[in-house]
């Protein structure tokens, strides 16, 4: 189930699914302790003696108020008669998440609604030692466990605190017992619970007829008792109310940037490039890691997540900021990179929030023999993305101490890491982290990253390091046009394995080949180009309602089994958007470039109604697949807008 609309301030992520549940909760580092396990936090109405959770029987729109993090949700159950109008926070300072719910009967007589939150917490990831009580001096539910607490509190009709509450243990079967109650529209009072807990709490309103009634409920996090009742405190002395709205202003502030030149855009790609800049934002630990997703839906695919620090879309993301001029927000992302780098100059597949290695899914054999398990364009493209960030700040003190400990070390080993015979890079984990052998996307990473290194060179007048970059990118640019263009398909080949003679070329057509000219390694009209640029789009552009772009030839990840047989892969945002980039690099004239915005529109029209975009879409009925938001996503959107926004000024001038 997508998360349609996370809340975060870079230490405390909340994400909603569609159904408008909490599922996945983050702290203190953005991916790394989810506190739910994915698990919903349930809400609820009863009136009447009717009891409804949020769910199918419910009318739902979820979306954000204009150019801010602040949620902007209506919820209608015509069986109750009942519209709620709900606003959802995490204050960008405070670890504080404020939920406003606005209750508005639809009848002509007074009512008596009950509203139900119940907390499933899975504290550190797991249900084993925590406890949850109704500590009577801050008059709220708190969950704990060792360095972790959570409080829980309400606010309606000028009362403060929790008045309605109930704690239990979750049963053998990982039911909640609670929610037997919960049909009655009561809860027992029962103050604690431990071991494996969970609470609720309600909050009772009075609506007049045809009236509406206004209640705030909130959440603190801390790392301990102290720390979360002071948070509480806070929110009682700025208020709810105030927490929603000034966090609303800034990032009202935080989004405008009067130097992008967006005007002549569609309002609906305009919108979605602000939306990508937030979203952005949530995904971002003020530690310093870019994580690649925080949707926990996709542990049950493979016992594992995307809630990590890869190289590759950190740097995408870092790229995107420095050239929309955020590159402040990624300034701590370069420090993380330079502190988890290994010995040897390069990064492994991926890190956790914490700096600390994550899972690594692929093997130090291969054929029996030892290989590095990295993907070598993570380290590659964290040079490239660096030197943009530079060019955005021009603040050389900042570079200063990275250039030993992450732009030589880098580059040093990128230079090193190469066949003798063929000057190429050897081989690594491709980008889709599936086959092992040389990428032709790859070496254009490592090209753009040893550029990178030899500006930087030049930066620090270190002359004859900066010649032997060059040397070696162009070494590389040569052997790719002899060793990975296939003469009988008259393109370039997406991978070679090594043989005596030379390389084995996969002859799969796959998007990441238009790297070759997006990185800046051959002009986007270069004959070769153009013709693998043809393969690309004729090849992997789907030919179904829904129309996209695969990621290569016979991609069956995450494919529906009602897919229809004769795709190449479902639609994905990022190879939309690779291709939209490759013909905005193309245009020579205004009508090419303008040729180009449908790509754009795609995405629009196939992201989340909130403006999330998911990694990939159902080939069908556009229904969002994998992991949702992808930060991915949302910074290819954001550098192909701005690229397309570049051409417009080159083909005026």
């Amino acid at each position: 189930m997508p998360r349609d609309i996370p809340v975060s301030n870079g230490a405390f992520l909340i994400n909603f699914d569609s159904d408008y549940q909490i599922r996945d909760i983050y702290f203190p580092f953005i991916g790394q302790e989810n506190h739910s396990s994915g698990h919903p936090f349930l809400f609820g109405v009863w009136v009447d003696g009717l009891y409804s959770w949020m769910g199918p029987e419910w009318e739902k729109d979820l979306r954000y108020e204009n150019k801010s993090l602040v949620t902007e949700v209506f919820l209608k159950n015509s069986a109750l008669g009942l519209e709620l109008r709900c606003s959802d926070v995490v204050d960008f300072d405070l670890n504080i998440y404020v939920k406003k719910i606005e209750v508005r009967n639809l009848k002509s007589e007074a009512r008596q609604v009950r509203l139900f939150f119940s907390h499933d917490f899975f504290l550190y990831g797991n249900d084993i030692g925590g406890t949850a009580y109704f500590d009577p001096r801050s008059c709220s539910i708190i969950h704990y466990k060792m360095h972790r607490y959570f409080l829980i509190s309400c606010w309606a009709h000028d009362q403060w605190g929790v008045t309605h509450f109930a704690c239990g243990k979750r049963e053998t079967s990982g039911s909640l017992a609670i929610l037997k109650e919960l049909e009655n529209g009561e809860l027992s009072g029962e103050a604690s619970a431990w071991g494996s807990p969970h609470s609720t709490i309600g909050i009772w309103m009075e609506l007049p007829p045809q009236g509406t009634t206004i209640a705030y409920y909130w959440i603190v996090a801390g790392t301990t008792y102290s720390e979360v009742t002071k948070l509480n405190l806070e929110v009682h002395r700025i208020m709810p109310e105030e927490l929603l709205k000034r966090s609303s202003k800034y990032w009202k502030t935080w989004v405008p940037k009067d130097s992008l030149p967006l005007r002549d855009l569609p309002k609906s790609v305009t919108d979605i490039f602000h939306r990508s800049l937030l979203v952005l934002r949530t995904q971002i630990d003020n530690h310093g890691a870019i994580i690649a997703a925080n949707d926990s839906d996709i542990v049950r695919f493979g016992k594992d997540t995307y809630s990590y620090m890869w190289g590759r879309d950190g740097a995408f993301v870092a790229a995107a900021l420095a050239k929309a001029g955020y590159s402040h927000v990624c300034m701590k992302y370069f420090d993380y990179c330079a502190r988890v780098l290994s010995e040897e100059g390069y990064l492994f597949q991926h890190y956790n929030p914490d700096g600390s290695l994550a899972s690594n899914w692929h093997s130090w054999l291969v054929d029996g023999k030892e290989v590095l398990p990295i993907q070598e364009d993570s380290t590659a493209l964290t040079l490239w993305a660096l030197w943009l960030h530079y060019q955005s700040l021009k603040d050389v003190e900042f570079i200063r101490p990275l250039y030993n400990s992450l732009i030589k070390k880098s580059a040093d080993f990128l230079v090193s890491y190469r066949d003798p015979k063929t000057l190429l890079p050897l081989p690594s984990y491709d980008l889709w982290e599936e086959r092992y052998a040389l990428h032709a996307y790859t070496v254009a990473s490592v090209i753009a990253g040893l550029r990178a290194a030899a500006n930087f060179a030049k930066l620090f007048h270190d002359v004859s390091l900066a010649s032997k970059y060059d040397l070696v990118a162009e070494e590389m640019t040569r052997g790719i046009r002899l060793h990975l263009y296939h003469d009988g398909l008259k393109r370039f080949a997406r991978s070679g394995s090594r043989t005596e003679e030379g390389y084995q070329l996969d002859e799969v057509i796959d998007v990441s080949l238009l790297s070759l000219a997006t990185l800046g390694v051959f002009d986007p009209n270069d004959l070769c180009m153009l013709e693998t640029a043809n393969a690309v789009r004729n090849q992997l552009w789907l030919n179904t309602a829904v129309e996209g772009c695969a990621r290569y030839q016979g991609d069956v990840y995450q494919r529906a089994e009602d897919s229809p047989n004769d795709i190449p892969g479902n639609p994905w945002f990022i190879s939309t958007l690779w291709l939209a980039e490759y013909f905005i690099d193309q245009a020579e004239t205004p009508q090419q470039l303008q040729a180009t915005l449908p790509y754009f529109e795609w995405c629009g029209k196939n992201a989340l109604p909130s403006g999330v975009l998911a990694e990939q879409v159902h080939p069908v009925n556009g229904s969002p697949l994998c992991v949702s938001p992808l930060t991915w996503s949302h910074s290819a959107f954001v550098w192909t807008v701005l690229r397309y926004t570049e051409k417009v000024q080159i083909l005026n001038a």
